[in-house]
């Protein structure tokens, strides 16, 4: 797993350049049980004696990038930001979300090997900060119906070292494709076989990016998640973001890959983000299908993509495939071995009775 961490086109295109960039951004549910205003057991004893559903949202109301939300639980809000800072997780952008009591955390941007890190560290500074002002955060990937789900989108760059340039960005060196799709003009080669591999191994690295048998309650239609093999130039629903000129600067051009919940593990997702997307370099693989464009749906009549799997059973299946794309950039022995654990978690929620 490490070496996909730390792999460099010198092994694979005959120049210097490395995967040297990466963000993380989590969404997430805040809850505060009555009366536990600076009481950490309180959201604890409450779910003792209520279920679930019963549990307060810090705030009500869908009021996403809300300038007043934050204000009114400003200590909270404020120590979070501050002290993930302190702890070597620092935050770039701070807001609420579309939800009630959801919230949202893009980390500041840094090399590929830090990232996960930071992302672990943050989940574990926001659950401890919390908990000294009597709240609880949940980063479950669909903790309530009929609100959308906890995304843990996931920002990749690459950086050519030898010039210190944006490898994904078309360069001086480079002409651009007169026969690409519309929304590939401003990348380079290595780009669009990158995006190419992103998108072909999507269907196989599902259960990294959807872990649990509640990740896939959020990837469904009309929640603002991804639901099939799709990508598009600044398309929010799609599964892959192009962020690329001229929306930004041609040095801020990135993939945003918005499968992943906010339940994924970081290190794996990353892992297994950069594996598909340098097998698409190393063979050279075109982008396979048309962008979606503004307005249009995924999953709507107008997405040619495929359906990405709609459990974790479906998922695990084509993951531990004989001839699975996981197994080729992650390698058997890991495939095996999560594959496997993911089967048991499948037959311990087919053995569960519920409420259903």
């Amino acid at each position: 797993m490490a070496e996909l961490r730390y792999r460099t086109l010198s092994d694979k295109g005959g120049f210097e350049a490395d995967t040297d960039d990466a963000l993380a951004e989590y969404e997430f549910y805040m809850f505060r049980a009555p009366g536990s205003s600076s009481d950490s057991g309180g959201t604890a004893r409450h779910l003792q004696a209520n279920p679930p559903t019963s549990l307060p949202h810090l705030n009500e109301g869908m009021f996403g990038y809300s300038l007043f939300d934050p204000v009114r639980n400003k200590d909270w809000f404020y120590s979070v930001f501050s002290q993930c800072d302190q702890f070597d997780c620092g935050i770039e952008g701070w807001h609420t979300e579309s939800g009630p009591g959801v919230y949202e955390a893009a980390l500041k941007y840094g090399s590929i090997d830090e990232m996960a890190d930071k992302a672990a560290l943050f989940k574990f500074a926001t659950k401890s900060i919390s908990s000294q002002h009597g709240c609880t955060p949940c980063f479950m990937a669909k903790p309530r119906e009929n609100f959308p789900g906890n995304s843990g989108h996931m920002h990749i760059s690459i950086v050519d070292r030898s010039t210190g340039k944006n490898a994904l960005a078309l360069g001086e060196q480079h002409s651009a494709d007169a026969t690409a799709y519309p929304g590939l003009e401003s990348l380079s080669p290595l780009g669009r076989h990158f995006l190419a591999g992103l998108l072909q191994g999507l269907p196989d690295i599902m259960p990294i990016l959807a872990p649990t048998i509640n990740s896939y309650k959020r990837l469904v239609e009309n929640f603002w998640a991804p639901v099939t093999v799709s990508w598009g130039y600044e398309h929010r629903a799609a599964s892959i973001r192009i962020i690329a000129p001229p929306s930004c600067d041609p040095s801020a051009t990135r993939f945003e890959i918005r499968v992943p919940g906010a339940d994924a593990n970081p290190y794996y997702a990353l892992a297994a983000i950069l594996g598909c997307g340098w097998r698409g370099v190393e063979k050279k693989l075109d982008v396979p299908l048309p962008p979606l464009g503004k307005g249009e749906d995924v999953g709507g009549q107008s997405d040619p993509g495929e359906r990405l799997a709609k459990s974790l059973k479906e998922a695990t299946a084509r993951f531990m495939a004989r001839h699975s794309i996981a197994r080729e950039v992650l390698g058997n022995e890991f495939v095996e071995h999560f594959g496997g654990t993911r089967e048991h978690e499948v037959r311990l929620w087919e053995e569960a009775v519920t409420d259903w």
